[in-house]
């Protein structure tokens, strides 16, 4: 075993990118993790870019982050070979992940009831765009179409009338994070039950579901939340503020806090119109224009160092060049080094769980189209046996 998953095989069918990202987290966990894809071009995201990396510029960054700690191999799904080969890979896997269209994975041939008659201990992980049913179930999603429908968009951006998309995947990738936990959930509902289950998600689902105070805002308080730009809805002073050179985080979350950045900014912590995070609030446009006035006296690295002696959290914007080169970062395993057969050795962003004691895990580098296919039909060969 090298991880908490290390007796687990996943057979990931899905492509693109909520899907992989699933499969890959429990790839990063220890799950041995096979993944299927069409001898004609396979994964999707094989294709998106830029950037293309290697000798002949084909080898797409975009999948390179979400197919690590992977094995590859080409199956035609609608090819009786390719599909007697998938039955083979079912039976002896403890998870499936698909992320076809609804009825996509039926009209193969492989509907939740058959899966279950090669292999009743199967935990079948499903993710759609807005749902497997409903009035609108089945209908195509992908992450922006998501980000909308799921009302995301109308929460990010400058004001309400600018509605922005999230800079990364979100939708998609939070599919995959609560896809990965449902299947760690169903395997171990699995060691009582003695059979699988199948787990579903959506992106609808994935951005609803983050949704917290907002959606409260909403169902409890009968209040529509709209974009507040850099600027949190509830809390005052919690934002994005200029200063001499550029621009700096301050989170202010409670009364006390708020005393401390008065105090530094010349501001009087007393004012009845700051006194409370209410009385900020409503004053936020003020409050926001009198602490820049005070910012603009020094430079962003003066500011965070005087913060960070009285406890106030704050920090800068940085761009992904230095997040990816910052020591804290690296510090973290959030920087991993993978071998990869055409590029050599390269970095690519690592999982976002450590756990105290275990030794380092070894990842391996997101797999070329069916390079795999050898060793997965002697592993398969071998546990048939």
């Amino acid at each position: 075993m090298r991880g908490p998953l290390g007796d687990i095989v996943v057979l990931d069918l899905s492509r693109a990118l909520a899907g992989p990202h699933a499969a890959q987290m429990l790839g990063d966990l220890g799950a041995k993790v096979i993944k299927v894809e069409h001898p004609g071009g396979g994964d999707e995201s094989r294709g998106w870019g830029p950037p293309f990396v290697g000798p002949d510029h084909d080898i797409s960054t975009y999948f390179l982050a979400a197919n690590r700690n992977k094995q590859s191999i080409a199956v035609d799904l609608k090819s009786d070979e390719g599909r007697r080969l998938v039955e083979r890979l079912v039976r002896q896997s403890d998870v499936l992940i698909e992320n076809f269209r609804t009825g996509v994975l039926d009209r193969l041939g492989f509907p939740v009831e058959r899966l279950h008659e090669l292999n009743p201990r199967l935990v079948i992980l499903s993710i759609t765009g807005f749902g497997h049913d409903g009035p609108e179930g089945g209908r195509p999603g992908y992450d922006q179409i998501a980000q909308g429908e799921a009302g995301l968009m109308s929460l990010t951006g400058p004001s309400k009338d600018e509605p922005y998309r999230v800079g990364a995947s979100i939708a998609d990738l939070l599919a995959g994070i609560h896809g990965a936990y449902g299947v760690v959930a169903a395997l171990y509902a699995r060691e009582r039950t003695g059979r699988g289950e199948v787990v579903r998600t959506s992106l609808l689902a994935a951005v609803a579901g983050v949704h917290s105070y907002h959606g409260t805002a909403w169902t409890v308080g009968g209040t529509v939340p709209v974009a507040g730009g850099n600027h949190h809805a509830s809390i005052a002073p919690y934002g994005a503020f200029r200063c001499a050179d550029g621009m700096l985080q301050i989170a202010a979350a409670n009364d006390g806090q708020w005393r401390k950045v008065a105090t530094l900014l010349d501001i009087d912590p007393d004012d009845a119109k700051y006194a409370t995070n209410r009385q900020r609030l409503a004053h936020r446009d003020e409050l926001i224009a009198q602490m820049e006035k005070s910012l603009a006296r020094r430079d962003r690295e003066d500011w965070l160092t005087a913060l960070a002696d009285l406890g106030v959290p704050a920090g800068a914007i940085r761009t992904l060049d230095e997040v990816y080169t910052w020591e804290q970062t690296r510090s973290q395993g959030l920087v991993v080094e993978v071998e990869h057969p055409v590029l050599g050795t390269i970095e690519l962003p690592g999982p976002p769980l450590r756990f105290d004691g275990a030794p380092q895990a070894r990842h391996t580098a997101p797999p070329a189209l069916g390079q795999d296919g050898e060793a997965v039909l002697s592993w398969l060969a071998e546990r048939e046996r």
